[in-house]
């Protein structure tokens, strides 16, 4: 192409739902200046993916640079206050713990918390790793209340996301989208037109044609532009990852509105709890290689803590990713990309984060190689990440004489996890690297949580006085216990909070 190819002025996403929305949401904040048309393609005919959702705390950074009030927000999606995510029977039947959000404990002297902890534990009054974190100590007993500055106060540790309805969050995007500019187009497109390698346009059944400069495919797991039309081919990961289906359904509403999610371990694959305001969301995620789809929805129906609330959908899926998140003049975001199971509920943060890195390296008409690389490079890097942190959880289960179970405790894993596992077994050593999604407080959260005690723990650590160490471990426990005692009912906090909204 020439030198001066001119800049994007046509930006034409593929279809509606969480992702859809989230990209026209953010195209009309930050590139919508009256030189650029963005046009979304949607039908109704067409169902989306949508169930209760479970979020991370990034989630906070993206609603924030939409300038969306948050008491609005969780009024119009029905959502709740999130602290982390109870893991049930992963270790073995019966454990649990939590992997909450915020930090545990504070570092000492370069020292990670956890080195500190695991240099004094065994001695009766250190207690569970679980008891250094304020987020735990909060969902403990159902309350919340938000972070503060002050480094002072044990809250200034918390970290929080929501659950919401991902339905209503699509809607409530898709309301600020067009009040800011972006048009809906609704029909189902028929054909892709291409021309030297690039998408020029979509067709819809009913001869309309929408020509666009970039597309961001958002159609889900057909993959319409990247997959089909470009021929981008798919990394099959399910020798890892092996759950190819899902059972969801909602029940009615349970009282302590919990703020954490609930994944739950079952015999060939794990059963999710998202408490939301107006009910529960309940999903199973299995192996039909390991139980047939039957068997897969009569124990989600029989784990149900209230009456069914609508009809089960199943899903069908593969874990993996396209090859290329990014090829020619098409992005894809979500389903279309690729699909990680939402057991550390990543599905959106991976939207947000395509879409971030998309705005950083956004293009012009030329679309440059290099731009295409580097954003690919950084996407596949972050989902690989994500995939070793979730492929952990099954791996290091210790649910012995379950086939399902007992596969995966067996399998080779990926370099770049065993090398991670390695190092925290010796000396409990933890890294974070740039593109990890996860630090070190949700590693050993899981890893402890799931039974990994390093053998030692860092040198650094045996120059510390012992009876100083455990007198500040004390004081810590006692510190997020009494904070968290003080603390609002979730619900009640949640209540008072959705009556402040604009026009509540």
């Amino acid at each position: 192409m020439s030198g001066n190819p001119g800049p994007v002025r046509n930006l034409v996403i593929v279809g509606g739902g969480t992702a859809g929305w989230m990209m026209a949401a953010a195209a009309a904040r930050f590139l919508n200046d009256g030189q650029r048309r963005i046009t979304l393609v949607e039908s109704d005919a067409i169902g989306t993916v949508g169930v209760g959702e479970a979020t991370i705390p990034p989630i906070l950074n993206f609603n924030a640079m939409l300038g969306i009030d948050e008491a609005e927000f969780l009024a119009a999606t029905q959502g709740s206050f999130k602290l982390g995510i109870e893991f049930v029977g992963w270790g073995a039947p019966g454990e649990r713990y939590l992997h909450p959000f915020g930090t545990y404990g504070r570092d000492l002297h370069g020292v990670a918390f956890h080195q500190i902890w695991r240099k004094l534990q065994g001695r009766p009054d250190v207690g569970p790793y679980g008891d250094y974190a304020m987020a735990a100590a909060a969902a403990a007993g159902a309350r919340f209340a938000h972070p503060v500055a002050d480094a002072r106060d044990p809250l200034s540790q918390l970290a929080y996301a929501y659950h919401f309805d991902a339905g209503l969050y699509a809607r409530f995007l898709r309301r600020y989208a067009e009040a800011h500019g972006v048009t809906r187009i609704e029909g189902q497109i028929a054909t892709v037109l291409q021309a030297d390698g690039l998408v020029t346009a979509v067709q819809l059944q009913d001869g309309r044609q929408v020509a666009g400069d970039l597309f961001i495919d958002c159609s889900g797991f057909r993959s319409l532009l990247l997959g089909e039309a470009l021929a981008v081919p798919f990394t099959d990961w399910s020798h890892w990852l092996p759950c190819d289906r899902a059972w969801a359904v909602p029940c009615g509403r349970v009282d302590p509105l919990l703020p954490y999610t609930r994944a739950t371990a079952q015999v060939a694959g794990w059963q999710w709890r998202i408490p939301l305001r107006h009910r529960t969301g309940n999903g199973h995620v299995y192996s039909s290689a390991h139980m047939s789809d039957q068997a897969a929805l009569e124990l989600l129906q029989a784990g149900l803590d209230a009456q069914r609330a609508g009809e089960p959908r199943q899903l069908r899926f593969t874990a993996g990713r396209r090859a290329e998140l990014w090829r020619g003049n098409v992005v894809a975001l979500g389903l279309a990309g690729g699909f990680l199971e939402p057991l550390e509920s990543t599905s959106i943060h991976l939207i947000q984060h395509g879409i971030q890195l998309l705005f950083a390296l956004f293009p012009d008409r030329g679309f440059a190689t290099i731009e295409r690389a580097e954003y690919n490079r950084l996407m596949g890097a972050q989902i690989e990440a994500i995939r070793d942190f979730i492929i952990a959880h099954y791996h290091l289960n210790n649910r012995v004489g379950e086939p399902f179970w007992d596969d995966l405790r067996h399998m080779a894993i990926p370099d770049t996890l065993t090398a991670k596992l390695a190092l925290f077994r010796n000396k409990g050593q933890l890294f974070r690297y740039d593109d990890d999604l996860f630090g070190i407080p949700n590693w050993t959260a899981v890893l402890i949580g799931q039974g990994v005690m390093p053998q030692g723990w860092a040198a650094l650590a045996d120059g510390m006085d012992e009876e100083r160490l455990l007198a500040m471990l004390a004081q810590y426990r006692q510190a997020y216990a009494q904070r968290a005692a003080g603390l609002p009912d979730h619900a009640a906090y949640l209540q008072r909070m959705i009556g402040q909204a604009p026009g509540a």
